[in-house]
């Protein structure tokens, strides 16, 4: 009985470790897999969903466009009926009606003038590339939000860097203060001070991890992934030489979008006339009868062309699409010119913050530098008994808020760089 019992107790004691380990397993964050800034946004512009969603306006107005195709097309039919009589028709013995007959009709008919068909089809061509350019300005939306949460990735990594290595100092202070205390030479004030700053920055660790983790499962998103994906190396933007307004304008998709609408509206505006000219056709249609008739020969056929001219129209739809395409031309006319308003604004002002970043990247590493050459000598000082436990912790903090700014210029550089080239229309390539 002491053996079973023993058994099963060591049974149940693995089963539980076995059952916190598997728990354990399973509330592991998966480890992010690591891409560079330029397979991320290759990667986004391929597998994110928007970006297909968009592109079934593409098939959409393929479709429209071999509809509007197929009424300029022949059309054949065929029509078999049969008809039975309560009695044959005749008279003087002579059978001019069968009581029963099959009749076979085939047809054929061939547009031969019908302008306002034709401009149809060119009108759904304009629409296919109203969707492309419609695509094109989500691909650009789509690349900017995937190269804003590589950013976003770079930074709080970034962030993570300095609180860590502020932690070692921090530690490394926090163990000379107890090795003090102990040897009897120190104070319980300075230890507890710079155990504080010890937890103060573990908090902050703690915090800028949730903000990574945060960023990589947003870049994963972008991605189309199943899991939070890692920024591997910092993106490297080109600079832009010259700036010319007529390469700008042909490069902003959404500008471009706008042009293709005023196009489009312009073409219903020119082919309205189109409704109102001669529509003309032909038909060739063969009958087969059996068994004949008197008055029905078992084979006949018939040619007709058929002209018809549109006289009033009263209020069908069709009237109203030049009035529609002259308010939407209004619509793309004023959209443009306010776009380009715009645009010659974020190319100034990204231009400036550009310069501006830079400078104070400049100026932010520089801080960094003394901050850090500040805490080196008010350690060496403090150690020596020249100056006090405040001022250590002080000058650790301010080393670690001088970091912090420069990476937030470095961030502000990078955001600035991106900005101007999507301002381009530069982005992505």
């Amino acid at each position: 009985m002491k053996a079973s019992a023993l058994t099963t107790r060591a049974a149940a004691a693995l089963v539980a470790v076995l059952g916190v380990a598997m728990v354990a397993h399973a509330q592991a964050p998966p480890v992010p897999r690591a891409v560079t800034f330029e397979e991320a946004i290759a990667r986004a512009l391929q597998r994110n969903p928007t970006i297909a969603i968009a592109a079934t306006s593409i098939a959409r107005a393929n479709v429209l466009v071999r509809e509007s195709r197929a009424a300029l097309m022949p059309y054949a039919e065929m029509r078999l009926s049969n008809v039975t009589l309560d009695a044959a028709r005749g008279f003087n013995g002579d059978t001019f009606q069968p009581q029963n007959q099959f009749f076979f009709t085939p047809s054929v008919s061939v547009p031969i003038l019908a302008l306002w068909r034709r401009s149809i089809v060119d009108q759904t061509r304009d629409q296919i590339e109203i969707a492309n350019r419609t695509v094109a300005e989500v691909r650009q939306q789509v690349a900017v939000a995937t190269a804003e949460a590589y950013l976003q990735v770079i930074a709080a990594r970034r962030q993570l860097e300095i609180d860590e290595s502020a932690l070692k100092t921090a530690q490394a202070h926090l163990d000379y203060a107890t090795r003090r205390l102990e040897g009897g030479i120190g104070s319980r004030l300075n230890q507890a001070r710079a155990g504080q700053t010890v937890e103060i920055t573990l908090a902050r660790i703690e915090a800028v991890r949730i903000l990574l983790r945060r960023a990589q499962e947003a870049l994963g998103v972008m991605l189309a992934e199943d899991g939070p994906v890692d920024a591997r190396g910092e993106p490297v933007f080109e600079q832009p030489g010259t700036i010319d307004e007529a390469q700008w304008v042909a490069a902003r998709p959404d500008l471009q979008l706008q042009a293709a609408v005023k196009r489009s509206s312009e073409r219903v505006i020119r082919d309205a006339f189109k409704d109102w000219t001669p529509v003309a056709s032909a038909n060739f249609q063969p009958n087969f009868v059996g068994p004949a008739g008197l008055f029905q020969p078992a084979r006949t056929w018939q040619l007709s062309f058929t002209v018809t001219q549109p006289l009033f129209k009263g209020g069908l739809k069709k009237n109203l699409d030049a009035r529609l395409a002259e308010v939407s031309l209004t619509e793309a006319t004023l959209a443009e010119a306010r776009i380009r308003i715009e645009a010659r604004s974020e190319i100034r002002m990204a231009q400036e913050a550009l310069s501006g970043a830079e400078r104070a990247e400049a100026n932010a590493r520089r801080a960094a530098e003394y901050a850090r050459e500040v805490l080196k000598i008010t350690t060496t000082a403090f150690e020596v008994g020249a100056t006090t436990n405040l001022e250590v912790i002080e000058a650790q903090q301010t080393s670690r808020d001088s970091e912090t700014a420069a990476a937030l210029a470095e961030d502000a550089t990078r955001r600035a760089r991106l900005d101007l080239l999507v301002a381009l229309g530069r982005f992505p390539k």
